[in-house]
Parts: structure tokens; C-alpha cells; sequence
């Protein structure tokens, strides 16, 4: 496939770059001295060259020629100062402007029609450097001055008709020329700038959101491997400390067996967690949703404590977002049930499926250690928060009403409800 196809996948395809420059305005872009003190040269030659012309065709008998050679010197200081502030016209194009419509009024002063191409140059530096606007304004008021001064002079008879016409003309073609181009090519530089102004934006905004992501994401994998790690090794100290309590070999093969079983889970849970981390495009990108809420009874039940499951209401069709909260919740319950209430022998876990949303209770009989459960440092509560919040719900913890420690959460159903 070519590199200009539309399935190349290169950054510049990616980004529609314009078109590259040709190697002469690729020159003149990367010598842009050496482009000004030519473009003044020329300008130079193009003025004083028909302005020293008319040494020999001036008639003496009028009184021209003692009148040109008065006034060919400011004429000649005026043009080579116009041309010569050429060499600025990038930093100061106004200022070159000002001085090409000065070298344009002394031409009013020569014995015969003559220009040069001083102000359609200005014009046109004009509209690249500074606007669009400035230069149309700027054009305007240097017609209407080189107007105002040619009508002034000819009809007092200082000028001839043919130099009238030849400042109203040709001076004001040049500098239509000179605007038209220059806000063709001005624009289009202002154009070009903004989109390379705009893709800088977008890269750094890309960037952020690239950080912003990988934040979010970190979380996520921390949320989902402390829930893992935290309540199967929970559960495994619990059956090991039971297994190492109990002489009876055959009595302690049950909590052994559990122990592996529930260490092979979580195992399994971890490398589903992990995968995305991996390269590879068949790695999942979430966790496996599965409904663990019962296992997790049963774990709880298996070492050593009265744990039950009530299940209330039709459950109906549920996202994976919200399935893996009610499962999270579960789980996070009981692993603070298990490991700070102090005295606790009783776990009741109750789902109750409502038409518009589902709650979750965990609720025990021990003495709850309020600072272990709730520490902001941890990853316990806070990121049980953070996941009912991700699924549009909201969830409390803090002591039951008799004794022990009791966990609420609301989960709505009107997002899966709208699915469906």
C-alpha cells in the first residue's frame, strides 16, 4: 500500500498535514535575510532605473529640466530610504507601508510618468505580516492621499495629465495586485498556523487524557486486586488457623481442601484482573463479571462462621458493571466482617432485587474496630465507594443498630432498565 493510501497509518496521514512547500519557498523560508535584501535590490533597480531616464528627455524651454534637477535628489533619497526599509518589512510592515506611499507622492515630482513596484511590494507585506484588514484599510488611505495630492497638483497645474493619471492607475493597480496576493498568501499562512496551533493542543490534550486514563485505571486494578487478595487471604488464614487448631487429620482435610480451592480462585481472578496489562489484543479488558455472591457465603461459612444468604425479589437482567458491584460489595463485606469485627459468629448477607434498583446488606454480631474499617489510607471502604459510585449508586457502613457493623448499598436499575 502507498504511503499517501488511505490506509496508511502514519502520523502525518493521521493528521492531514498540508500539502509540502516546493523547494524555492522552502529557500526563501529558511533564508528569509537573504530573501528581504533581494526583494529589496530589485525593488531598488525597478525605481531609481526610470527615475535617471529623463536627464535626456526633458524640455529645457518650460523650465523641466532646472525644476527635475532640484527636486531628483529628494526623489532619489526618498526612493533608495523606501527601498531600503524593505530590509525591516517583516518586523515593521507598517512603517514600509508609510514609506512606499512616500516614495509613490515624490514620483508627483518627476518630469514624466514613472513608478515602481515599491507599494505593491508594501501592500503586499502588509497583508502577509500584520492582516487582511489592516492592509484593505491601509490601501484605502493611501489611494485616497495619492487621490487627494494628484487632483490638488493638477488642477493647479504643477502636474501634467498623463502623471496624474499614470499615480492614480498604476499606483493603484500595484497595490491591488500586491493586497490581493498578499491576503491570499497571508491567509493562507494564518490558516496553516492555527491548524499546527490546534494539533498541538490536541496532542497535549491526548496526552492528559492518556494520564487521566492510566490514573483511572490504576485505581481500578488496585480496587479490584486488594477485593480479591484481601478476602481470599482472609478466608485462607481462617481455614489455616482452623486446620492448625484441629488434631483429627481426616477432620482437617475439608479446610485444607477449601484453602487450595480458594486460592486456585483467586488466582484466576488475578490473572482475568492482570490481562489487561498484556500486549495481547485477546487479553480481556475487565474483569470477569460473574456472580461470586454465594462463593463468598460459602467461603465465609467454611471458615468457621454462621454465615447466610437472603435473597429477596426477581433479579432481573444485569449489566456487568453492576453485577460486579453487587458481587465487590459482598465480598468487601464480609472480608471486614471476618477480619476487624472483634467476637463476630454471625454474617447475614441480604440482596433484595426492587423494580428500580437493588440493595445490598451485610450486616454481623461482632464488635466492630471502626479505625481498620474505614482508614482513608486503604483501599477497603473507600474503593467499595468508588465502585457503587462508577455503577450510579450509593453505599454506607457504620454500627448496626443493636450491635456488630452494618454495610448499605443502593445500586439503580433505571440505566438497565432503559437498555433493555
Amino acid at each position: 500500500m502507498s504511503p499517501g493510501s488511505r490506509g496508511s497509518s502514519s502520523p502525518d496521514d493521521e493528521l492531514r498535514l498540508p500539502r509540502p512547500p516546493g523547494f524555492l519557498r522552502r529557500f526563501w523560508g529558511r533564508h528569509p535575510v537573504f530573501a528581504d535584501i533581494l526583494t529589496a535590490l530589485i525593488c531598488l533597480t525597478f525605481s531609481l532605473v526610470p527615475a535617471t531616464s529623463f536627464t535626456d528627455r526633458i524640455d529645457d524651454a518650460v523650465g523641466v529640466g532646472r525644476l527635475w534637477a532640484t527636486t531628483a535628489p529628494i526623489v532619489m533619497v526618498v526612493v533608495v530610504l523606501g527601498c531600503a526599509s524593505l530590509l525591516v518589512r517583516r518586523r515593521y510592515p507598517t512603517l514600509v507601508f508609510v514609506g512606499a506611499v512616500a516614495v509613490a507622492l515624490a514620483y508627483l515630482l518627476a518630469p514624466a510618468p514613472t513608478g515602481g513596484p515599491m507599494l505593491g511590494i508594501a501592500a503586499y507585506t502588509l497583508a502577509v505580516h500584520r492582516s487582511a484588514r489592516a492592509c484593505l484599510i491601509g490601501v484605502a488611505v493611501a489611494f485616497g492621499t495619492i487621490a487627494a495630492l494628484v487632483a490638488g497638483l493638477a488642477f493647479t497645474g504643477m502636474i501634467g495629465p498623463m502623471i496624474a493619471w499614470n499615480a492614480l492607475v498604476g499606483e493603484g493597480l500595484s497595490a491591488l495586485i500586491g493586497a490581493l496576493i498578499g491576503t491570499n498568501v497571508g491567509n493562507r499562512h494564518r490558516y496553516v498556523a492555527a491548524l499546527i496551533d490546534r494539533s498541538r493542543q490536541l496532542v497535549v490534550e491526548r496526552d492528559q487524557q492518556a494520564r487521566l486514563a492510566a490514573a483511572s485505571e490504576r485505581d481500578r486494578i488496585a480496587r479490584e486486586l486488594h477485593d480479591i487478595v484481601a478476602h481470599s487471604l482472609t478466608v485462607m488464614v481462617a481455614l489455616a488457623e482452623g486446620v492448625a487448631a484441629s488434631s483429627d487429620i481426616d477432620r482437617a482435610r475439608p479446610g485444607a481442601t477449601a484453602i487450595a480451592s480458594t486460592g486456585r480462585e483467586a488466582l484466576s481472578d488475578m490473572r482475568a484482573t492482570l490481562g489487561i496489562l498484556r500486549e495481547d489484543d485477546a487479553a480481556p479488558l475487565a474483569p470477569l463479571a460473574r456472580d461470586t455472591t454465594a462463593d463468598t457465603v460459602d467461603s465465609a461459612r467454611a471458615a468457621g462462621f454462621d454465615a447466610t444468604l437472603t435473597i429477596s425479589g426477581d433479579r432481573p437482567e444485569l449489566s456487568s458493571a453492576v453485577q460486579l458491584a453487587i458481587s465487590r460489595i459482598v465480598q468487601e463485606g464480609v472480608t471486614n466482617a471476618m477480619r476487624h469485627a472483634r467476637g463476630a459468629e454471625r454474617i447475614d448477607v441480604r440482596v433484595g432485587y426492587r423494580p428500580h434498583a437493588v440493595e445490598v446488606d451485610i450486616v454481623d454480631d461482632g464488635e466492630p474496630v471502626a479505625s481498620s474499617t474505614t482508614s482513608p489510607s486503604g483501599y477497603g471502604l473507600r474503593g467499595l465507594r468508588e465502585r457503587v459510585v462508577l455503577a450510579g449508586g450509593a453505599v454506607t457502613a457504620g454500627p448496626g443498630s443493636a450491635r456488630g457493623w452494618r454495610v448499605h448499598a443502593v445500586i439503580p436499575l433505571e440505566q438497565e432498565n432503559h437498555d433493555r
